[in-house]
């Protein structure tokens, strides 16, 4: 996705009088904005990265030109500059990556997804959606961001935003959003897939798996493929109604399924689980509670499976009630090598992108963005994610450093 997007010429002036912030918050802001080729793009940079850190409550252009910078006509500049400027997000995010990169040690990646009510028509990408975690249709965009995530902590390092055919598809809308050329309507799969292979060509994390939360319906199957195509191993949760194929190396017979068929994971790990208790082992979640997990081979069925191909053996991992052994959770993944319990470590990761995801948008104004731009929208993301990484991986907290400001 290119960043190079043309805004008008009133954005080339922006009045720079604002104090640096001091400290560990001037030399994060330095080492992250150095791609930005102007010295004013910078400035502003800093000073909107500032507001997100210290400003209470609703993180709006205004409500920050109101805390953060004295002078009269830094709400214009902010808003110039984040919703006309034409400074490449990308370089920024790539900077902000291998800053991260480098905190935490141990990392692999994830997957997170926001969801930004709106009202009225008119902010890019958005449109009533039904929310698969509540339920709800609302009027939002929805967001789809890509994590390092450690043992310990999880951090934002870049963003997709969904785009349906009403507006990819659409000459005047994506003239007025200015959505940059090429940019077109994608399911969620490809959004990330195009992230992990983005960060892959930084070569900031080496060969670390891809862990994601798809049970709330996202197509597991072609990213897999994607990912498997890139020799990039996966943790992936689905829902239990994705069809698998059961069968592969280890596979007990009689499985109660038409032979070659696919079946829903729940309806297969409960079979096993009731006919095969030897493929049955406990193990213990974070907090030391035990388990049982069922390990079994299946193989995906994606949109070009027809019986008689054959496609990647992968190993499914269904986490089962102590209690009714009723299937609870459940996960394809590559990692056919691994411990289980390794899996189920890395699996749970996603429990910290999600924790990460609720405090981006109830403390970093992740949600607050109130232009109307495809550009704006993904400066405002980057400038969230840069005050995220500040705040959880550099020493001091940023109100200390921008107290003086």
């Amino acid at each position: 996705m290119s960043a190079a997007v043309s805004a008008p010429s009133s954005a080339t002036t922006l009045p720079v009088e604002e104090p640096p912030a001091p400290g560990g918050l001037s030399r994060f802001a330095e080492e992250v904005f150095a791609p930005l080729p102007r010295s004013d793009q910078r400035r502003w940079a800093e000073v909107y990265l500032c507001g997100l850190l210290t400003v209470p409550g609703k993180k709006t252009i205004r409500s920050m030109a109101r805390g953060i910078a004295p002078c009269a006509a830094a709400a214009h500049a902010l808003q110039q500059f984040i919703s006309a400027s034409p400074w490449d997000w990308l370089g920024v995010r790539e900077a902000l990556a291998r800053a991260a990169a480098g905190r935490l040690p141990e990392h692999v990646w994830t997957v997170g997804t926001t969801v930004i009510e709106k009202r009225g028509e008119h902010s890019v990408g958005v449109r009533r959606r039904t929310v698969a975690e509540t339920g709800r249709t609302v009027n939002c965009q929805v967001g789809v961001g890509l994590f390092l995530t450690s043992a310990q902590e999880s951090v934002p390092v870049g963003w997709r935003l969904l785009l349906d055919g009403t507006w990819a598809g659409d000459p005047a809308r994506r003239r007025r959003a200015r959505i940059p050329e090429g940019t077109g309507a994608e399911p969620a799969w490809a959004h990330v897939a195009e992230l992990t292979d983005r960060l892959a060509e930084l070569r900031v994390s080496g060969q670390v798996p891809l862990v994601a939360d798809l049970s709330a319906g996202v197509e597991p199957a072609e990213l897999a493929a994607r990912l498997g195509a890139r020799r990039r191993d996966f943790v992936l949760e689905i829902a239990p109604d994705r069809p698998v194929l059961p069968g592969g190396p280890g596979m007990p017979g009689g499985t109660a399924v038409p032979d070659g068929q696919p079946v829903g994971v729940e309806r297969l790990t409960a079979y096993l689980a009731a006919r095969h208790p030897q493929l049955l082992s406990t193990e213990r979640r974070g907090g030391g509670r035990p388990v049982d997990v069922l390990c079994t081979p299946v193989r995906l069925p994606g949109p070009e499976y027809a019986p008689g191909r054959a496609a990647p053996v992968h190993r499914l991992v269904a986490e089962l009630s102590p209690r009714s052994r009723r299937p609870a959770r459940y996960w394809i993944t590559s990692l056919r090598r691994h411990r289980t319990a390794e899996v189920l470590a890395l699996a749970r990761r996603s429990a910290l992108t999600g924790a990460a995801v609720q405090r981006l948008q109830n403390d970093y104004g992740l949600r607050d963005f109130e232009g109307r731009s495809f550009p704006g929208w993904h400066h405002h993301m980057t400038l969230a994610s840069a005050a995220y990484v500040y705040r959880r991986l550099y020493e001091g907290a940023g109100a200390a450093y921008c107290a003086a400001a």
